[in-house]
């Protein structure tokens, strides 16, 4: 049972750093052109997409929709997490 929410809290960890990463990979114009920028891109746009249908930007510039991916997908990992223990 450990070693299942441990693997999940894990893959909860990287992929919030995967996003962070992306979102500050955005302030740098040539960065996103990158390697590194190509591929976080593929993984991380198409979460992104689902809330930027949603939340607009705010002035037309600053974009929350991170912001609040980022929550969800704390809640989205910690509702597995409880479903676990609450199975096993």
């Amino acid at each position: 049972m450990y070693n299942i929410d441990g693997y999940i809290y894990t893959l909860i960890e990287i992929y919030t750093y995967m996003l962070i990463a992306y979102v500050l990979l955005s302030w740098l114009p040539s960065a996103r052109n990158s390697f590194i920028g190509e591929m976080l891109g593929k993984l991380c746009e198409p979460y992104l997409s689902v809330f930027r249908r949603f939340i607009p930007p705010i002035g037309g510039m600053i974009d929350i929709s991170p912001i609040v991916a980022l929550i969800a997908l704390r809640f989205i990992g910690e509702g597995i997490r409880a479903i676990i223990h609450f199975f096993v």
